[in-house]
């Protein structure tokens, strides 16, 4: 892939990934200022509504009793967001745009609740689904973007055909080169 078309696919999923941030942030934003906290509205009565309610913790409220774990969460979110960009970038360049889209959308998801995280020390949580008696956990949107992108890369995984060990394989050969340069004086 040429650097002109490399170039293009990164501001592409980059483009692509604020995109989901800001759809994150707004669709958060309208529940916000529209709801009070615990309020719900049914959309598909008995089966889908909006119900406004925070998340100190992760995934299913994890580390949400701790109050040193939103602290956690937001390097960890930082952290990843960085790394999963670069990832991507790598898949950019290895012509793997499936996979790039899998990170993308892991930067996307992780990136929208890391604003939550910084902002309010929660995450804001609306979209709930009841099955009979059973409430799903309540999500968002970068939940949604982060669920696809589990999916997409266990997809990937099952199916891709080596794309993932390519990806992991290419950091290595880079990590080698940088060496050999090293060890050459270059």
């Amino acid at each position: 892939m040429d650097n002109n078309k490399q170039a293009k696919d990164r501001l592409i999923f980059t483009l692509i990934a604020a995109a989901l941030v800001v759809l994150d942030q707004v669709t958060k934003n309208i529940i916000v200022k529209n709801f009070e906290m615990y309020q719900q509205k049914d959309i598909i009565k008995g089966f889908f509504s909006f119900f406004y309610t925070r998340n100190t913790g992760s995934a299913f409220s994890f580390l949400a009793d701790k109050a040193w774990g939103i602290y956690v969460l937001t390097a960890i979110s930082f952290t990843m967001s960085i790394l999963l960009y670069i990832v991507m970038l790598r898949a950019i360049k290895l012509k793997d745009r499936i996979t790039a889209f899998a990170f993308m959308l892991f930067i996307a998801g992780a990136v929208g609740n890391l604003i939550d995280r910084a902002l309010y020390k929660s995450v804001v949580d609306f979209i709930r689904f009841d099955f009979g008696s059973y409430t799903f956990p309540i999500f968002n949107v970068a939940d949604i973007c982060a669920v696809c992108a589990t999916g997409l890369l266990i997809g990937i995984l099952l199916f891709g055909k080596g794309r993932i060990e390519t990806l992991m394989d290419s950091f290595e050969k880079k990590k080698e080169t940088k060496s050999e340069e090293v060890a050459d004086g270059v």
